[in-house]
């Protein structure tokens, strides 16, 4: 797998690349020997320079999960130019981070998994701008204020809306509740138990403070950034 050009300086914010491609393939091997391979771990560059990417790319993986829309872009775009890499042929990028429908245009094409679907209207966007995608529907358990997600009661309209639409609904994605390992417990075996009861195979389910109860709960797919690259540039 090609090495991606990274240009140097303060962009790189002091980023450990070796160091954080060792992070990188010694939790993936833990997560796949605690859930006998079922987890796979998707590293999150939120905020990180693309010497993070390149850490993605040199561990192997080929899936990022990235939130904000305009990073994600960047940062795709920049590994085409420096790999010469594009499609299929690159990353698989994930957006992970609360999507508006103005944003779902530009990101079509470039995103292979859709992870923070709660609505029906950003189905029907998604579906007008990147026909048969991969989606998951995210699912708030906990109820907090502010927090994406559909509520658990409409976890099962807004798949079958999906499906209607030609998406691939992949399965469902949560956010554990803060601080409190009991009730993040709760709401993954929630969650896990309604993909199930769809049966759909992914559950996008954990990050760096609670991804061992998310792997016990059964998650496919936990999202680190943290435990891999450290604490991110205070801007």
């Amino acid at each position: 797998m090609g090495r991606v050009v990274v240009s140097g300086g303060p962009d790189d914010a002091g980023l450990d690349v070796a160091a954080a491609v060792d992070r990188i393939l010694s939790l993936a091997e833990h997560l796949a020997e605690r859930s006998g391979g079922q987890t796979r771990l998707l590293p999150v560059t939120k905020a990180l320079p693309l010497a993070a990417v390149e850490a993605v790319r040199l561990a192997g993986l080929s899936e990022v999960g990235e939130n904000y829309a305009q990073e994600l872009l960047a940062k795709a775009a920049a590994v085409e130019e420096a790999t010469g890499e594009a499609g299929a042929d690159s990353l698989d990028w994930h957006f992970i981070g609360r999507l508006q429908r103005n944003k779902v245009r530009r990101l079509a094409g470039v995103v292979a998994l859709w992870q923070t679907i709660d609505r029906s209207e950003l189905l029907d966007e998604v579906a007008r701008r990147d026909p048969g995608a991969r989606v998951l529907v995210q699912v708030d358990a906990v109820g907090l204020p502010g927090r994406g997600g559909c509520p658990v009661g409409e976890v099962e309209d807004l798949v079958a809306h999906g499906v209607e639409l030609g998406l691939d609904v992949r399965g469902l994605m949560t956010v554990g509740a803060p601080g409190d390992e009991d009730a993040t417990g709760r709401v993954f075996r929630t969650v896990a138990g309604l993909a199930d009861q769809l049966s759909l195979p992914e559950v996008s389910m954990g990050m760096t403070d609670d991804l061992g109860i998310a792997v016990d709960c059964g998650s496919t797919l936990v999202r680190v950034g943290r435990a891999l690259f450290g604490e991110r540039p205070v801007p």
